[in-house]
């Protein structure tokens, strides 16, 4: 079935896409489109979450705009601070507090009582207040300002590291500064690099380049606009991924198309003629793999995470934009070029002297031979790498989310050294204020709490916020079982209406969300790309094959990447959220291959038999579909740039995927299952036949 994409059929034609595009383009881009959020964690919770609840209480107490920092010390020879020296970092409390103030007119920051010194004598801390409102960037430059005066009044025998949740957050907000241009130069250049190898033309690549580019400008434009307006919030992650995505995703749709082009100039003269079958050829499986990546994409917008969310709803803008480009845009800008764009290989009419596809004629030659040995250990191989991920563990700590040690970080392990754990992140309960002395007596009795005090500043005739210092790490698991207690016990108070809030309870509540959302999404994706295949490939036996394919790739990379991350990278964990982003890509993206070599073969089944028709298109698809596996997993590679380990893990995951799903699933398991079953393959009807399927399989 031919789709109606509209190609240039003269020069005349193709000036006139060009004009049209480059005059949409002017318009989207002339648009302002609001600022990107800071990535804020307790926005993004459910409304329903403690942790949201308890935040939203806050905003109504005293002092409810301000957090505290940690201003940490620590001896740099290992011998107890003496008193002369403690007295100095005391008196320097109000110089820091005051530095931080000055930062922002409107702020106020206070010292929170007198310095702490450590049992051995070797580590002191104070505690300021910071004021929080009204965006993170204040909060950061009060961080910057603490920062810069610790450090210049702070004795040279003594290290100085400012910690707490405001600290953290500022080296969060660091880590998004200028990713979006980080991580474009970085994508552009891998891609670059790997269109040049592939066309071995030092002119072709940059047209798909130029074409994918601005795709992805034109489409982080239209998702920036458009979000406000529909209440999602879009921050530096969501546009980072949807970035690759569109880079990823758009460039393989390139490749394709550039191949079919490239190899009907070598049956034809006229460039016009050859482009428009070309994309009548593609169009179909590129639009398949388009639909089948955008409405997994948007089931995400049904996740109870914004930041989830925000993914989902960039990078299905991001699809469609990349296929609208790559099927109206590119075709126009190639036949302008005409036939030297592929200079020094430039096709000629009956030249087959360039064919690349001799080496997957040999493969389909051995699959053919031996169809039900090579499906039995392509499934072994599967098998075998999936083992690793049945002993990986889940979930990140505060200090655990960096691929680099911030100084947040930094503090945070040297004040756990010589106080409890929690003490730089305490648990925040809001009580109602009538039932604080009965909530302090249950929270005193859950394992785990060191104390529990009112927050002097943080109360008022309704509520009061409880501080509750933990035995745990921030974030830990253990911390999230002490939060599970608290719960309990505060719950158990009559009349109380507690709440436990913090940031570990806000990355407990993170966690269990979405546990929930990969128990929605994942059924719902896995039928859209069953969908889309039964429609494409009109066939039942070969969508349920394809689809279960794709599974095994995911479960074999995510135990391939769990090795890398455990025994390589020495990882403690994998970070909440990630197998569910990773499973969405590889599902979604991972399916793109299997409809590419499936829709050629069934094209190729109608003249010349399933398993013919399987070998012709595993030879003709072999070079430029391996060319786009590769350049895609280099692309979700390219994630690892940013110093968050949550990004690291989905780039590595996806990108080992889709190397085993290009070299070993597509190129090896889907035609040996195509040769072993014979036309029951395409069951209920062989395409181009009136009959049902009846070739006999093939026995190994």
């Amino acid at each position: 079935m031919a789709l109606p994409i509209p190609t240039p059929r003269r020069r005349r034609g193709a000036w006139l896409v060009l004009i049209i595009f480059v005059l949409a383009i002017g318009g989207v881009m002339a648009a302002k489109a609001p600022a990107l959020n800071e990535p804020t964690q307790v926005q993004g919770l459910p409304s329903n979450s403690q942790s949201y609840q308890a935040a939203a209480i806050q905003a109504g107490l005293p002092q409810a705009s301000s957090q505290p920092a940690f201003v940490v010390y620590q001896s740099t020879s290992g011998q107890p601070l003496v008193q002369a020296t403690q007295e100095s970092l005391q008196q320097n409390a109000s110089k820091l507090a005051h530095a931080a103030a000055t930062a922002d007119p409107a702020s106020e920051s206070i010292v929170l009582g007198p310095l702490k010194v450590s049992k051995d004598g070797t580590v002191a801390v104070s505690t300021i207040s910071i004021a929080t409102a009204p965006d993170d960037n204040a909060v950061a430059s009060r961080i910057t300002a603490l920062r810069a005066e610790a450090a210049k009044v702070t004795p040279s025998s003594v290290s100085v590291n400012v910690t707490g949740g405001p600290a953290f957050t500022t080296d969060l907000a660091d880590v998004f500064n200028g990713a979006d241009t980080t991580l474009l130069i970085a994508t552009a250049l891998v891609v670059a690099v790997l269109l040049l190898i592939t066309y071995r033309s030092p002119i072709l690549w940059i047209i798909p380049l130029l074409v994918v580019g601005m795709a992805d400008q034109v489409s982080q434009h239209i998702a920036a606009t458009l979000a406000p307006h529909l209440g999602i919030r879009i921050d530096g992650g969501a546009t980072g991924i949807s970035q690759v995505l569109v880079f990823g995703a758009g460039t393989d749709y390139a490749l394709l198309l550039i191949a079919r082009y490239r190899d009907q100039l070598r049956q034809t003269e006229d460039r016009f003629a050859a482009i428009r079958v070309a994309v009548t050829r593609t169009g179909e499986a590129i639009v398949a793999s388009g639909v089948t990546v955008t409405l997994s994409l948007l089931t995400l917008l049904l996740a109870g995470i914004s930041s989830t969310r925000a993914i989902g709803f960039c990078g299905a803008i991001g699809i469609v934009v990349a296929v609208v480009f790559g099927l109206v845009l590119l075709p126009a800008a190639l036949v302008l070029c005409g036939r030297g764009v592929f200079w020094p290989l430039v096709p000629k009419v009956g030249d087959h002297s360039h064919d690349d596809g001799k080496v997957f004629a040999k493969i389909g030659g051995v699959v053919k031979k031996r169809p039900g040995a090579i499906t039995l250990g392509a499934i072994a191989l599967l098998v075998l790498a999936s083992l690793p991920g049945l002993s990986q563990r889940i979930g990140l700590s505060t200090t655990q989310q960096f691929t680099a040690t911030p100084e947040s970080v930094v503090g945070q392990n040297i004040l756990a050294s010589s106080f409890p754990a929690g003490t730089s992140d305490p648990v925040q309960v809001l009580v109602h204020t009538g039932t604080v002395a009965e909530v302090e007596s249950a929270i005193a009795h859950v394992p785990g709490v060191t104390s529990v005090s009112p927050n002097r500043y943080a109360h008022d005739a309704q509520w009061t916020e409880l501080d509750v210092i933990t035995t745990a790490a921030p974030g830990s698991n253990a911390s999230f079982d002490t939060i599970t207690h608290l719960r309990d016990a505060v719950g158990s108070v009559p009349g109380s209406q507690g709440v436990v809030g913090g940031t570990s309870a806000q990355q407990l509540d993170f966690s269990v969300a979405s546990s929930r959302d990969a128990r929605v999404i994942i059924p719902l994706v896995l039928l859209i790309v069953l969908a889309v295949l039964l429609l494409l490939l009109r066939a039942v036996v070969a969508p349920v094959l394809l689809l279960a394919t794709v599974i095994g790739t995911y479960l074999a990379s995510l135990g391939i990447s769990w090795f890398i991350f455990d025994h390589i990278a020495h990882y403690p964990a994998i970070a909440s959220g990630v197998r569910l982003y990773a499973f969405l890509f590889l599902v979604a993206l991972g399916v793109d291959y299997n409809i590419f070599l499936t829709s050629r073969a069934r094209e190729e089944t109608i003249t010349y038999g399933t398993r013919d028709g399987m070998l012709r298109a595993l030879t003709s698809t072999g070079g430029v579909i391996t060319s786009a596996g590769i350049l895609l997993a280099a692309v979700f590679a390219v994630l690892g740039v940013l110093p968050l380990i949550q990004l690291t893990q989905v780039g590595i995951i996806v990108c080992v995927g889709v190397l085993l799903d290009t070299l070993l699933v597509r190129t090896v398991l889907v035609p040996s299952l195509a040769m072993l079953l014979g036309n029951r393959f395409w069951w209920p009807k062989v395409p181009g036949s009136t009959a049902p399927s009846s070739e006999p399989a093939t026995q190994s």
